[in-house]
């Protein structure tokens, strides 16, 4: 492809350089760059990609997209914005992959990963080849890979994307972070569904308030005009979150896409949940839906999953499936990995493992925790450094007041001291309802010895997550399930007495 073709359509300020040169991949980062390659300098957070460009020219690279004249001795192409034309120019390079795949995507606080798998697994069980790319994993032609990020890069993505097709995917469900789409990593992306979860607090580190992340959020439904986004062809809310409501009053009136509402709470919606009942196995409701009843089981936990069985229905539903096939499929739905996960080594209380790492999700979590246990519920969790220290005292607060005792731990610290961010925590803690073990292993360990017959022992924080971050971008391997299945092996075996 040549830089004139791969540039068409941008709003470009100067061209400067021969537009017949050969284009053959695209970078951001000048370590990947090569001969062929389009650099693009973009500027970021912590560095500028104009600083690299030189190192990129050297590496071999073919032309650059720039923000200002660089005269490198390569051809320039010249735009307003370097990140926002990136995306454009990677779907135009790998041939506008998302055309071609049914892409739906899921964004909110809470459920975008359960309700990812949920639709994969649906599509799956239909025969129709889904990938994924979400905070756990990717799948790419059916192969696993590391997920770096919750939503790659607008380069990576498209290149995934293109990788999907070439491995036979027929879809993908991707998970949309208000990072990705502030950044505009979606950007050039043809999404032919997405839904809204919810929204709580959580990212106010990255976003000055609620406001802004609520804004980020909604331009995933409803981009600017001037945008290289289009608005999703079908869209789904949950209308039992205060923000959806307001989402979906937009989007009705913005009349652009299909509209799907769901409720898990009986409230009037396209999608309802009425008469759910929880027990060990999950849960069970009646689904609502064009006036038809169909009941509905998961083995899956927690009243959130109901709302991110509904979303996932209203997601299916739009890329063709029979409801009478989605209900089939709920019914067999596989476990999340970190999200409620049972550990099981014999002991006589349960031990759940968690990703809750907000105050609204920690509830959500803690809520259904109750229910799954006629005994005491202990939780342990952290919060992690360097993010929203608003919401600190907050989880504080949720565990202390929903949990029988609560021991508060390091999560992911990074730059900040493990003791100073537990002290925050226990601001708002009741007085006598929680312990500070600043370990992480011995506060799981703590937990189980103090855990008798009966009772229900929550991980919350990390859930897959198979590292713990430290300062200097330091990370020691830690997976919350298995130091749980270690401890609980140790206390089996008498190395630890109850306390």
């Amino acid at each position: 492809m040549t830089l004139a073709e791969l540039i068409d359509g941008l709003s470009v300020r100067a061209l400067r350089g021969d537009r017949a040169t050969e284009i053959e991949d695209v970078a951001y980062d000048s370590r990947e760059a090569g001969p062929g390659t389009a650099f693009v300098c973009v500027s970021g957070l912590s560095s500028d990609g104009h600083d690299f460009a030189a190192a990129a020219v050297e590496a071999g690279a073919s032309a650059l997209i720039v923000e200002r004249r660089l005269d490198l001795g390569v051809p320039e192409v010249e735009v307003e914005s370097s990140r926002e034309a990136m995306g454009p120019i990677a779907a135009r390079l790998f041939g506008e992959p998302s055309t071609r795949l049914a892409v739906a995507a899921v964004t909110g606080t809470n459920g975008k990963t359960t309700t990812a798998f949920l639709v994969r697994g649906i599509l799956e069980s239909v025969g129709m080849q889904c990938g994924l790319i979400g905070t756990i994993k990717r799948v790419v032609g059916g192969v696993e890979e590391a997920a770096e990020r919750t939503t790659p890069e607008s380069v990576d993505l498209q290149r995934t994307f293109r990788r999907m097709l070439d491995g036979g995917d027929q879809a993908c469900v991707i998970e949309v972070s208000s990072h990705a789409l502030r950044l505009g990593r979606a950007a050039a992306t043809r999404f032919e569904a997405a839904a809204f979860t919810n929204l709580s607090q959580d990212h106010l580190d990255f976003h000055p308030d609620m406001e802004d992340y609520f804004s980020a959020k909604r331009l995933l439904f409803l981009p600017p005009p001037d945008s290289a986004m289009a608005p999703p062809a079908n869209v789904a809310v949950n209308v039992d979150d205060q923000f959806g409501t307001r989402l979906a009053t937009e989007i009705r009136l913005a009349g652009h896409s299909r509209l799907t509402t769901f409720s898990a709470t009986g409230a009037a919606a396209d999608l309802i949940a009425t008469g759910v009942e929880f027990d060990n196995a999950g849960v069970s409701f009646r689904l609502q839906a064009g006036g038809i009843s169909h009941d509905v089981s998961l083995p899956l936990p927690g009243h959130f999953n109901v709302e991110n069985a509904l979303a996932a229905t209203a997601l299916s539903a739009a890329l063709g499936i029979e409801i009478s096939a989605i209900v089939a499929a709920l019914a067999s739905a596989a476990p999340v990995p970190g999200r409620m996960e049972p550990i099981d080594q014999g002991q006589d209380f349960a031990v759940l493992v968690d990703y809750a790492h907000s105050p609204d999700s920690l509830e959500n979590v803690l809520q259904a925790s109750r229910k799954l246990t006629g005994g005491r519920l202990i939780c342990v969790f952290g919060c992690g450094g360097d993010r929203d220290r608003s919401k600190r005292p907050l989880m504080g607060r949720t565990a202390s007041e929903l949990a029988d005792h609560a021991i508060v731990t390091s999560d992911n610290p990074r730059s900040e001291d493990p003791e100073a961010i537990i002290a925050e925590v226990l601001t708002g803690v009741e007085p006598g309802r929680a312990e500070a073990i600043a370990d992480r292993r011995e506060a799981i360990a703590a937990a189980m010895r103090r855990a008798e017959a009966g009772d229900l022992v929550v991980v919350a924080g990390k859930g897959h997550e198979q590292g713990q971050e430290f300062e200097a971008a330091r990370k020691i391997p830690f997976d919350d399930r298995e130091v749980a299945r270690e401890e609980l092996r140790a206390l089996a075996r008498g190395e630890e007495g109850k306390p």
